[in-house]
Order: C-alpha cells, then sequence, then structure tokens
C-alpha cells in the first residue's frame, strides 16, 4: 500500500469517529431537552403551560372567597396572559345560575347536593372530585358575652341567632347538627350565604351566627368562634368540577388542577379546610 493511500484511509476512518461522536451528541441533546419537564424548583412543567391565555370564570361557594382570591392571584402570576373572575355566593344560588345558562368555567360547590344541581342537568364536562371538607363553629361577639359553650346554648331566651337558609350547605349542615341534637333554633334570619350570615354577627345585628370554622378564621379578632361536636356529624366535602360550555377550558382545567395540587392544598388547609376523606 502506497503512502499516500495509508493517508487517504486513516483520513476515512478519523471523519467516520467524528460522524458517529457528533451523531450521539446530538441525540444526547435531543433527550436532555425532551426530559427537561421540571423548572428550577423541581416542580413539573405542564407542556400546555405557556398557551395558556385569557379569562378563567370561576363559580364558588362564599366560604371559599378568600383561599379562591389567593389562588387566582397565584395562577395568573404562573400563566401571564392569564385573568381569573370570581361569581362567590350560595352554593345554590350559584348552581341556578350555571342550568340557567350564565357563562362560567368551573363551579366549586359547598356540597354534592349543590353540585347535583349542575350535573343532573348535564352541565358539567368532568365528573365532580371533592378537593377539601369543611366544618361548623359557632360564631360570637368578641369576648363571647353570652358565654356560649354549646349548641344547645344558641336556643336561650332573647338570643339573636342567624343561620344560613337551609338550601345552602351550610344552614342545611346547621339544621342536620340541631336536627341530631333534637334542638329547635327560631333564628331572627335566614341568609342566602355563609358571609352574611357572619357578617350580621360582625356588624353586631346579631349575637351568634353557626357559620363554617374557615369564616370565623378569616374574620380574625372580629369574632369568637365556638366549637361544638355535633359538628362532627354535619362535615361538608367540597365538589369541584369543569363546566360542559367553559369558554376556556385549557385555562380551567389548569386552575383546577391548581386547587388539586399541594400547593393549593397548602392555600386551602391554612385557611382552616379539611384535607377530603381518604
Amino acid at each position: 500500500m502506497t503512502r499516500s493511500a495509508r493517508r487517504t484511509r486513516r483520513t476515512t476512518r478519523t471523519l467516520h469517529v467524528a460522524g458517529v461522536g457528533a451523531a450521539a451528541l446530538l441525540a444526547l441533546s435531543a433527550c436532555s431537552s425532551s426530559d427537561d419537564t421540571s423548572d428550577a424548583s423541581g416542580s413539573p412543567k405542564s407542556s400546555s403551560s405557556a398557551k395558556l391565555s385569557g379569562t378563567v370564570t370561576v363559580f364558588a361557594a362564599a366560604s371559599l372567597k378568600e383561599s379562591f382570591t389567593t389562588l387566582g392571584q397565584d395562577f395568573e402570576k404562573a400563566h401571564p396572559g392569564t385573568e381569573v373572575t370570581f361569581n362567590f355566593g350560595g352554593s345554590d344560588t350559584l348552581a341556578a345560575s350555571i342550568t340557567g345558562g350564565a357563562p362560567a368555567d368551573v363551579f366549586a360547590a359547598a356540597s354534592p347536593k349543590t353540585m347535583a344541581i349542575v350535573t343532573d342537568k348535564n352541565d358539567v364536562a368532568t365528573a365532580p372530585a371533592t378537593f377539601v371538607r369543611n366544618q361548623l363553629e359557632i360564631a360570637t361577639l368578641p369576648g363571647n358575652r353570652d358565654k356560649i359553650a354549646s349548641l344547645k346554648d344558641l336556643t336561650k331566651s332573647g338570643l339573636k341567632v342567624v343561620l344560613c337558609d337551609r338550601t345552602v350547605p351550610c344552614g342545611a349542615a346547621a339544621q342536620k347538627a340541631l336536627d341530631a341534637s333534637k334542638l329547635k333554633l327560631t333564628p331572627v334570619s335566614y341568609e342566602q350565604d355563609v358571609k352574611s350570615a357572619l357578617t350580621k354577627v360582625e356588624l353586631k345585628e346579631a349575637d351568634a351566627a353557626v357559620v363554617y370554622k374557615t369564616d370565623v378564621k378569616a374574620a380574625g379578632d372580629k369574632v369568637e368562634g365556638v366549637e361544638f361536636p355535633e359538628s362532627a356529624d354535619a362535615i361538608n366535602d367540597y365538589p369541584i368540577a369543569l363546566l360542559k360550555d367553559a369558554h376556556n377550558a385549557a385555562a380551567a382545567k389548569a386552575f383546577i388542577e391548581l386547587v388539586q395540587s399541594p400547593k393549593g392544598q397548602k392555600v386551602l388547609t391554612a385557611a382552616g379546610f379539611l384535607q377530603p376523606a381518604s
């Protein structure tokens, strides 16, 4: 073999090795890129997160106001270009609005019974999932001047007590607790949602109200909470669902995922909500 031929073979072999190495590097790079599904903090990335935009309309039980407002702000920060708008109120009223054609993407109710108003009309796109639970508590004036220590104490003569309407989840739960205790209570008013009932006490228009623990906690020093054992038998499950006629289904699904995520659950439990039953 001539010296020239040997040089040609060495050159060909070198080019072949270099080509194989380059191909391997490209494959490794592609694999690394496709497996990069976590952000700097190690949290999973959503493949569609960069595509989310527009408004998400959430109909939610009044007792979710503080925690959902926080989650809405977190969602907007995580997905620039989105906006979360809320309609808070009594679950039964919200359900009736949805079945009546009110535009909404997500419904979070304070009881399965009120969610059923919507599911019975086939107005949901996904099966409702329980994401938290809530328990009742008595809200009294600061200092508890009337010395209320039990559910029975609410039946004292001259005491002005407010309840949620029986069609509202907090009212239905309160009535369940009263029935279980064989107590009869005539309130000075029935309110259409739990926030309205609590406000009566905050404004000193009532001496006490049966509301949720989360609402007592949110009110801070404006009221004083009194626990009662009967509330353990009247705990409400809170279901959430994507609605069939959602105008922004992708973003709505992402918001529901946030609510159900460890981060969302942390916000909700900090507000006083209970974890779903396992």
